[in-house]
């Protein structure tokens, strides 16, 4: 059984006869745990209806370029940025010609193009079509452009003939899609993500936190897994969906995060902070719940260790990425902070931007992030902390391959 939680997928319906197995396409991602949209050209509808992958979907079907409710909620932009990965099945030839040669004066050939992830296409039609020379030549400069072809299978076709040119089972599609994720940039390492808060103990019943949710640790430790890395998190007390295979350990408090993270370091090959730990703790902690007696309480607090900074001055250190969220100064902080902890990179993204901090950051499930090293830095646009902790891993794998070659020579 594939597993496409947390996977966002674009679905693309061209005109043909296969388009009955989009319809069953649709069940089968939304059944691996994908969260599905379809997009559909004018001549797809003549095959199937959009009512049908809406409900199959659960998600209204997008037809128009420009279309005004579309357009005032997400737009072909904003579409393209959503999706985690795209798929046209079928893909028409017609489709495959206009995609090859840059026209967009359709919604689908608009997305594909504005397409930041991976595209797939399905090709579908009679096998004549499928050998013809300018065919051929369409799919072949596709291909060269990393978009990714899938079949097609040969057998017998509606038309009656019998050869090359039927769409690919939608089971078979199925696994493609769930491989395409496994980028294997990773294989062979150890890496050990922290994430989620710490909670500092006032007394018994009460606590000093903040407003972390997990959600980017875990998201950074399902792109890890994807890219074929051996995990272990620790986390602070928060729930996380995590793939199978991750080893978890949970914690509380700062000082109980440093222990864990000191039992495990050794043999770790990345190291990442994604974990909003506590800088302060109560100096000491009252055995008996604080009564409300005074107009004021003061508390007395002490620094916490700084894990992050204690794991980059190992002796064999791993590469190690830390997190700066900030409310100012972006870039300048977090390079501070890249120097001064002795990181090999740094993931900075600002928080607090509304009157409650809502917005990216804390509690959203979307971030934006200014990821710095010493040699460089790369701006994350916004988008979902999925999508962005792909992307975060991809920029880990470079650098920390360009930093063992570098000892190497």
């Amino acid at each position: 059984m594939y597993s496409l939680v947390n996977k966002r997928i674009l679905l693309g319906v061209t005109g043909g006869i296969a388009a009955y197995k989009s319809a069953i396409l649709t069940r089968l991602l939304r059944r691996a745990g994908a969260e599905v949209r379809v997009v559909m050209t004018t001549n797809a509808r003549e095959f199937i209806t959009p009512l049908t992958m809406q409900t199959l979907s659960g998600r209204p079907v997008h037809t128009d370029l420009v279309d005004a409710g579309a357009e005032s909620a997400m737009g072909h932009i904003e579409l393209a940025r959503w999706a985690d990965l795209i798929i046209v099945a079928p893909a028409s030839a017609n489709f495959i010609a206009r995609f090859a040669n840059g026209f967009a004066e359709d919604l689908l050939s608009a997305l594909c193009l504005a397409a930041g992830g991976p595209v797939l296409l399905a090709p579908a039609m009679n096998r004549q079509m499928w050998r013809n020379a300018a065919v051929r030549e369409n799919v072949r400069r596709l291909a060269a452009g990393g978009i990714g072809i899938l079949g097609p299978a040969a057998g017998d076709q509606a038309c009656g003939e019998t050869g090359p040119g039927r769409m690919l089972a939608p089971e078979a599609l199925l696994a493609a899609i769930a491989e395409s994720f496994e980028t294997k940039l990773l294989s062979g390492s150890r890496l050990l993500v922290t994430a989620g808060p710490t909670r500092e103990a006032i007394d018994p019943v009460r606590f000093i936190s903040n407003r972390s949710s997990g959600r980017m640790g875990a998201a950074v430790a399902r792109a890890a897994v994807e890219a074929g890395a051996d995990v272990a998190v620790i986390a602070g007390p928060v729930s996380l969906s995590l793939p199978g295979g991750v080893k978890l350990t949970r914690v509380t408090s700062a000082l109980e995060m440093r222990a864990a993270v000191m039992r495990h370091i050794a043999g770790v090959d990345i190291f990442i902070s994604a974990a909003a730990v506590a800088d302060y703790r109560l100096q000491s902690v009252p055995e008996q719940k604080i009564k409300r007696q005074n107009a004021r309480l003061e508390l007395r607090l002490i620094k916490n260790p700084d894990i992050l900074a204690e794991v980059a001055a190992l002796k064999d250190a791993p590469f190690t990425v830390g997190f700066a969220a900030e409310t100012e100064a972006l870039k300048v902080n977090a390079m501070a902070k890249l120097g001064r902890k002795k990181l090999d990179m740094i993931a900075a993204n600002r928080v607090g931007e509304g009157p409650a901090g809502e917005g990216l950051g804390f509690e959203s499930a979307h971030n934006a992030l200014t990821v710095l090293w010493q040699e460089g830095r790369e701006e994350l646009a916004e988008a979902p902390k999925e999508k962005l902790a792909r992307h975060l891993i991809h920029l880990i794998a470079e650098r920390y391959r360009a930093k063992n070659g570098a000892a190497r020579h």
